[in-house]
């Protein structure tokens, strides 16, 4: 009469257990566990004798292995063993193994263990590995450097590895370390690459169940679970690639307390020890992740606290400034008024002479200058307050140019305008836009040779309408952009340093940017943008 069958929920927890074993009865082995099969390089099915089985052991362990398969087929006490004993593998290398035997599934069965006697220096290896890359994890101040970092320290330790990222409902591949040609069929499969392709999290049961227990799973078999999660030929191809045993682990990665993604490592060498060595470094990938948020944020404030800090000194700045030019506008306006009264009435005196005439003419265009200078004075601390209508950038430009046009105080530079076809209107001050444009024309064509070439242009752009202007001069090359938008500070001898710090503050008064640079071709750049 047969013997009785085990229970298929013991034949699939052996099954399971990543330590090699296999089940003797007499001189047959009537069981192998996945990990044994992939140690020996056993087909799933395949049960050798005992004398197959003997002879994958160095020829000086038979001496005490034959013995030993007598009294375990025979049932008798087992003679003496050494500690540990060697065995050929699957991949040609010399295994050190401790055997441990003990009752198997029914009466006239033995259970045997193998256990790796280099598991134990492996993991102490892979944790000194790993802490080590912990203390550079956290010297990263950014995340995928972070990540490339870690995979990398895994892969060099002779595993696969790939960060599966978290992003909404989807998952997408991150940094990984993975076959070439792997990669390749992947690519086939979905016809762009690997990096780009977004898996639904709820196709992925696997790894949602990693996210949300915020546990790591161990799979003993990574082509069992392969053949579960992809295609017949997925799987296949998986497992052609790949080292036979292969082994998966799965390991979350958390950012404070938000998902971040997952850490999935595969190879024949995983085992529970060092799978538990990945989780824990899956846990420090987390804390330098974080750590890299915190000195972003820390940089970030940091930006915004400077900011307000030059604001601060701007806003006092220019309220000391506001008061000055008060005083100027009361003490020199006047007088100005009565310097071009009189200038007025000496040009109809026909008694002037040529050189009289020619003093006199110098004498109001000084006077204007100054006057030029108060209103300017004025125009850049008075408070703005846009009351806003639609208007068209473009026929400000073009009315800028014409006020500017025939000045003989200003070069005559080639002037190039470009204006993108149906533009829309803005909602702005006509008044204050016109004044900072005409500025900024002024500008470019103060800075231009007089025969260089102005280049205008004005598009739609994702924040509203973009004017830009380009110019031929010496450009602003060793100087803070921004600083050139500061009341009085000087790119030429003879300017005042007044009409860029107009143009940026009517352009922050209507919710706008404006920036300045120098063309690669040599000139400057300034660009200002306006919501719509």
């Amino acid at each position: 009469m047969s013997p009785p069958s085990p229970p298929a929920t013991l034949d699939g927890l052996l099954q399971a257990l990543p330590v090699p074993l296999f089940v003797v009865q007499g001189d047959q082995l009537v069981f192998t566990n996945v990990a044994l099969r992939a140690l020996l390089g056993l087909r799933e099915g395949e049960l050798p004798s005992v004398g197959e089985f003997n002879a994958r052991f160095s020829p000086e362990e038979r001496a005490w292995v034959e013995p030993m398969s007598r009294a375990l087929a025979r049932g008798e006490p087992l003679p003496d063993q050494p500690a540990w004993v060697r065995m050929r593998g699957a991949d040609g290398r010399r295994h050190m193994l401790s055997l441990i035997t003990g009752p198997g599934r029914i009466a006239q069965e033995q259970l045997v263990l193998l256990l790796d006697a280099e598991g134990g220096d492996a993991v102490r290896k892979l944790s000194t590995v790993l802490v080590s890359t912990a203390a550079e994890l956290l010297r990263c101040r950014d995340e995928t450097a972070v990540l490339e970092l870690a995979v990398e320290a895994v892969h060099r330790q002779g595993f696969y590895v790939s960060v599966m990222l978290l992003e909404g409902d989807f998952l997408r591949h991150g940094p990984m370390r993975q076959e070439a040609e792997s990669l390749a069929a992947a690519e086939r499969l979905y016809g762009q690459p690997v990096h780009a392709v977004r898996f639904p999290r709820a196709a992925m049961p696997h790894l949602e169940e990693v996210l949300t227990r915020r546990k790591a799973v161990f799979h003993p078999d990574a082509f069992t679970m392969a053949r579960q999660l992809h295609s017949p030929e997925v799987a296949e191809s998986i497992e052609r690639i790949y080292p036979p045993g292969s082994r998966a682990l799965d390991a979350p990665l958390f950012v404070g307390d938000e998902p971040f993604g997952v850490l999935a490592v595969q190879s024949p060498i995983l085992t529970p020890a060092n799978a538990g060595a990945l989780e824990l470094f899956a846990q420090l990938i987390g804390g330098a992740l974080e750590n890299v948020r915190h000195h972003r944020a820390a940089e970030a404030r940091l930006a915004e606290v400077s900011r307000l800090q030059g604001e601060l000194v701007a806003s006092e700045r220019l309220t000391a400034l506001g008061e000055a030019a008060g005083v100027v506008a009361h003490e020199v306006r006047n007088p100005l008024g009565a310097i071009l009264n009189t200038v007025a009435v000496l040009k109809r005196e026909p008694r002037l002479g040529p050189s009289g005439a020619a003093a006199v003419e110098m004498l109001e265009e000084e006077a204007i200058r100054l006057e030029d200078i108060v209103r300017d004075l004025l125009d850049t601390v008075r408070p703005l307050e846009p009351r806003p209508r639609p208007v068209q950038l473009g026929e400000l430009v073009h009315r800028a140019l014409g006020q500017l046009h025939g000045r003989e105080d200003l070069p005559t530079p080639h002037v190039v305008f470009d204006e993108a076809p149906d533009m829309p209107d803005l909602a702005g001050d006509e008044t204050l836009l016109q004044l900072a444009i005409t500025h900024l024309m002024r500008n470019a064509l103060q800075a231009s040779p007089a025969k260089g070439t102005v280049r205008v242009a004005v598009r739609t752009v994702p924040e509203g309408v973009s004017l830009v202007v380009e110019d031929e001069g010496p450009g602003i090359a060793g100087v803070d952009p921004q600083r050139v938008f500061e009341p009085f500070f000087l790119t030429r001898a003879n300017g005042r340093g007044l009409g860029l710090a107009i143009v940026r503050r009517v352009v922050l008064a209507h919710g706008g940017k404006v920036r300045a640079g120098a063309r690669p071709e040599g000139g400057a750049r300034f660009e200002l943008v306006l919501p719509l």
